[in-house]
């Protein structure tokens, strides 16, 4: 059985990613990208349908034992698990190499005292847990094939072959250190290259202090950033620039529920907000590969702008559910491929602006294709923002006026205009201008209920909803404004959770809400920070504080976030870990940081 999502541990090469459980199961990977079938879908499943097993040896029949303590070496993604037991003390450290051939995951044994039994258990499934592969040995070498895919099982410990499963049972003593590695490589191709352990170790180490000695940030709360923006690295996509929201699918936002979508594209709106992010940090290169990821992804037709891609630019992605599979906890349907692909969501073009015109403002170098594009995206708005649209949350009910997709229009002009008058591109400045003004003055007469001083969700709508917090911070009207402060205080009231954690907007348990899905699901951790960076705006800034650090201890023990928080059950829930609740964690943590609003 899967462990609690907070379990879990996230390691990767930045073209992909594994979850690593308490007990050292790894119960997820995808091979060789974060979008490829999975080769261990356990978490969405049972073990049938394949895991990785490696820790202390116990009885067949109890529950295998989670690590004494766990916590990543340094700023890096090496993870170091150990288990004290009553024959002694056992370290394994977990490592996906920064890859220059073939992707593979290594793990180390390493024994710290007295003498204990351990065991690794493989079992490889491919197409998700559906296929059981050809395992046999070449030249000295364990092998797992099925169609396209062959993985390749290194290890110096002898192995055999059980319950179409490979284990292998071994003794350490204080000073041994036994390597286990399996490398992905098509299966048409000559093997990968032989594992090298301990170079690779090695290497990874350093690639991970190198990068993170760019960082910027030295707050207060460098701690929990820098661990943020390793995770924002860990979920780009190194050959592309490409960026995942989550390197998973269908971890469900409720328990038991239907809410489980496949996070493992590159959402405009989540990557834009990271590279904001990675900008405000010091970390250009990433800028500068997201834009060119972009550009290419977009190409010639913005008019036809998707609102997420495949993590190479690919445009379809078609859903369909993996009926094999029971889902987590028993959250069925399992999703692959994201039907929201083609969905009209109009923010998206003020977020893409945003950070284009971030780059431009931080020195990134010009592109004049990056500038074209911002024209054409204006454009574009020009015929359409006036119409109803999915909205930044992809609901699959019927099409509205969300305030926010109408604010994320303004910014979009707004970010053009300040561009033309930089000087850095030429367009009908004037005309922009009178659209920049239309926009406003549109959604400060339909979008806000005069009667209770707030925002809405929708023109006409009673509704109210999270993203109405981003107002102040796009600089659509100041922090001072009444109409915010009311804003602020009433989402404070009406979508708080007990904990005073913030809901995206009112599902209510109803049948059907206004997403158009049944059920609930649970505080939305971005919305959460949000909230903290407008109370900090507002000058209520002790406030702010205690909310952010509230917020911090619900991360796990590695410092990682999943995208929402179940205020009933006190556990993370939804797609792990979550970029979009990373980022605004960032933002936040700058914000108090120049206000001074933290504590001793």
């Amino acid at each position: 059985m899967a462990g609690r999502i907070e379990d879990y541990a996230l390691i990767g090469d930045m073209q992909t990613a594994a979850l690593v459980c308490r007990d050292g199961t790894v119960d997820w990977l995808c091979l060789p990208r974060f979008d490829s079938h999975a080769v261990f879908a356990g978490l969405l499943g049972t073990e049938e349908h394949g895991f990785w097993r490696l820790g202390p040896a116990h009885a067949s029949d109890a529950e295998p034992p989670a690590a004494s303590r766990r916590r990543y070496r340094g700023d890096s993604l090496v993870l170091e698990s150990e288990w004290d037991t009553p024959r002694g003390t056992v370290r394994v450290t977990d490592f996906m190499p920064p890859r220059d051939g073939a992707p593979q995951l290594i793990r180390i044994v390493e024994g710290v005292s007295g003498r204990v039994p351990m065991r690794s258990a493989l079992r490889m499934r491919f197409s998700y847990g559906r296929v059981v592969p050809w395992v046999h040995k070449h030249e000295g070498r364990t092998v797992a094939v099925a169609g396209p895919d062959s993985v390749w099982f290194d290890t110096e410990a002898e192995t055999y072959g059980k319950s179409l499963t490979t284990y292998a049972d071994f003794t350490v003593a204080p000073g041994d250190r036994i390597a286990f590695t399996i490398s992905w490589e098509p299966s048409h191709k000559e093997p990968p290259a032989l594992p090298e352990p301990e170079q690779s170790l090695q290497a990874t180490e350093d690639f991970w202090r190198d990068w993170v000695e760019h960082c910027t940030y030295h707050g207060p709360y460098r701690e929990a950033v820098i661990r943020s923006l390793i995770t924002l690295k860990a979920l780009t996509y190194a050959p592309t620039g490409g960026i995942v929201a989550a390197p998973t699918t269908s971890l469900p936002e409720h328990i038991g529920g239907v809410r489980n979508w496949d996070y493992r594209y590159t959402w405009l709106r989540d990557a834009a907000i990271t590279l904001s992010s990675l900008l405000r940090t010091g970390y250009r290169d990433e800028a500068r590969a997201w834009r060119e990821w972009l550009l290419r992804a977009v190409a010639g037709d913005p008019e036809n702008l998707q609102i997420m891609y495949g993590i190479a630019g690919e445009r379809e992605l078609g859903e369909a559910e993996l009926e094999w599979l029971p889902g987590y906890e028993n959250s069925a349907p399992v999703r692959v491929g994201n039907g929201a692909a083609h969905q009209l969501q109009l923010d998206v073009y003020g977020e893409v602006t945003e950070a284009l015109h971030l780059a431009h403002m931080t020195g990134l170098a010009r592109n004049d294709y990056a500038s074209l594009l911002q024209l054409k995206l204006i454009r574009y708005l020009e015929d359409h923002w006036d119409e109803p649209d999915e909205g930044i949350w992809e609901v699959r009910g019927p099409r509205r006026h969300f305030v926010h997709s109408k604010v994320m229009a303004w910014v979009a002009v707004d970010r053009t205009i300040k561009l033309i008058e930089s000087g850095d591109a030429d367009g009908p400045l004037e005309k922009w201008r009178e659209l920049r003004d239309d926009i406003h003055r549109d959604v400060c007469e339909k979008g806000y209920d005069k009667e209770r001083n707030t925002f809405t969700q929708s023109y006409g709508s009673k509704e109210l909803d999270a993203s109405l917090l981003l107002i102040p911070q796009m600089g659509f009207l100041p922090p001072d404004d009444k109409r915010v402060i009311g804003t602020i205080e009433a989402i404070q009231r009406e979508l708080s959770t007990p904990d005073g954690f913030i809901l995206r907007y009112p599902t209510s348990g109803a049948e059907e809400g206004v997403d158009g899905l049944p059920g609930d699901e649970g505080a939305f951790l971005a919305c959460s920070f949000w909230m903290a960076d407008d109370l900090a705006m507002i000058g209520r800034v002790d406030e702010a504080r205690k909310l952010f650090e509230k917020l911090l201890s619900l991360r796990n023990d590695l410092g990682l976030l999943a995208e929402e928080w179940d205020p009933v059950l006190k556990r993370q829930v939804g797609n792990f870990p979550q970029a979009f609740s990373h980022v605004p964690l960032i933002d936040t943590a700058l914000r108090l940081t120049a206000s001074g609003a933290y504590g001793g």
